[in-house]
């Protein structure tokens, strides 16, 4: 806003700048009284001299919750929205019962109930390519085979994946901590989300800096996760020779908590 306004109507100023920040800071509590824009033309009707002092620019609301404080949040969850109500705990049931009364929140767009929904599984054009190449190899591996191995041949690319993400996951890792002016490299346990992390890192690592230029990214990768579903592969070896290095540095543990 830009005005040149005489002295005098300073004070109606501060009341018109005033009766703005309520509107835009307290949205709730003036909400009763109309839209923002007819709360503005009220403004400018007790306070004339302004409106010849005064240009309104346009006005952008910031930092305004779109639900409010009332709203719970959705249940997203398929396994508990299959359970029944007598299947649930008794803290459970209270807080669904108390969800029954209160408004609840949309929604996000991510969430699907097709069976197909892998959290794991975030890029569809790549990821498909990626498991389609997998169930290929692992169809014909399956014709090709007799009657008795095939029932020890795993068809399925999602369990596939997900094995082969569980075997590159590392349950140490190495640390970098200053005791005496000199850095050890302690052992230590990792989270899930790191292990999640750094198992995606390896394999994504492994698939740009050790592929050949005319093999495509997709088929690189679902020759890992082959590999890694087996237990074996260079990124399986990468997590035992970090578990060999904890190993061979528990000496230095204690230092965590020095």
């Amino acid at each position: 806003m830009c005005f040149n306004c005489p002295v005098e109507d300073y004070c109606q100023a501060a009341m018109f700048y005033s009766a703005i920040y309520s509107i835009l800071r307290f949205p709730l509590e003036t909400a009763n009284k109309g839209p923002v824009s007819t709360q503005l033309e009220l403004c400018f009707m007790r306070t004339p001299s302004l409106s010849s002092h005064f240009i309104l620019c346009r006005l952008i609301q910031v930092r305004w919750k779109r639900y409010a404080p009332a709203f719970l949040e959705p249940e997203v969850n398929k396994e508990t929205l299959h359970k029944e109500p007598t299947e649930l705990p008794e803290e459970e049931k209270k807080q669904w019962d108390f969800k029954t009364t209160r408004p609840i929140k949309a929604a996000p767009s991510s969430v699907t109930s097709s069976v197909f929904s892998d959290p794991l599984v975030s890029f569809p054009a790549f990821c498909t390519q990626t498991l389609e190449a997998i169930k290929r190899k692992q169809l014909k591996k399956y014709h090709e085979a007799s009657e008795e191995e095939k029932v020890n041949i795993e068809c399925n690319p999602y369990t596939i994946f997900h094995q082969a993400l569980s075997n590159c996951k590392p349950i140490v890792e190495l640390t970098s901590i200053s005791r005496g002016g000199r850095f050890y490299q302690i052992p230590t346990p990792v989270k899930d989300s790191r292990q999640r992390f750094l198992a995606m890192k390896w394999l994504i690592t492994e698939c740009t800096e050790n592929k050949n230029h005319r093999t495509f990214m997709h088929v690189k990768l679902s020759q890992e996760l082959l590999l890694a579903f087996h237990g074996e592969g260079p990124v399986i070896k990468m997590k035992h020779n970090v578990h060999k290095m904890a190993e061979s540095n528990r000496a230095y543990a204690h230092f965590r908590w020095g």
